[in-house]
């Protein structure tokens, strides 16, 4: 599907976005996964900005657009690279956000430190998000949840 059930009643699409997210970074990154359970954060609680607003409040308009530009060159669409692009964002911050306790990270995630990112920082990002959907886009099984983390 495209993004057309993001806009209706419930988004369907937007939540089923938001739980791809959060079982494929069950995949790639548990220790994040376990901190962020531990303090109480859930995915719903910031992802779902994410991908109702397609990360126009993360990034600058500049970058926006060539996240988009990229999408819209994406065989499958939004919805389909725009996970592997959260997953790359969220991830690319694993370090950090682990060292946080919950009101810290929750304003982290609420203003994530983008402001002086540009074309290079972008390219890096969309090159992460690309390695990860060759990595688990073909396989049904990385949306399986194998982990220790159960999903909530």
């Amino acid at each position: 599907s495209g993004i057309q059930d993001h806009y209706t009643a419930d988004q369907p699409g937007v939540q089923r976005m938001v739980m791809k997210l959060q079982e494929l970074v069950l995949r790639i990154d548990v220790p994040l996964c376990e901190h962020l359970r531990g303090v109480d954060i859930e995915f719903m609680q910031f992802a779902f900005k994410w991908m109702n607003c397609l990360l126009l409040r993360e990034f600058t308009l500049d970058c926006v657009m060539r996240l988009w530009d990229t999408y819209l060159s994406e065989e499958l669409g939004f919805e389909h690279f725009h996970v592997y692009v959260c997953a790359a964002f969220l991830c690319q911050f694993s370090s950090e956000l682990q060292e946080m306790e919950f009101d810290e990270l929750f304003q982290f995630m609420q203003n994530m430190p983008t402001e002086h990112w540009g074309d290079t920082e972008v390219e890096v990002l969309l090159s992460q998000a690309y390695v990860l959907s060759t990595l688990f886009g073909g396989s049904d099984a990385h949306l399986a949840n194998t982990s220790k983390v159960p999903l909530r």
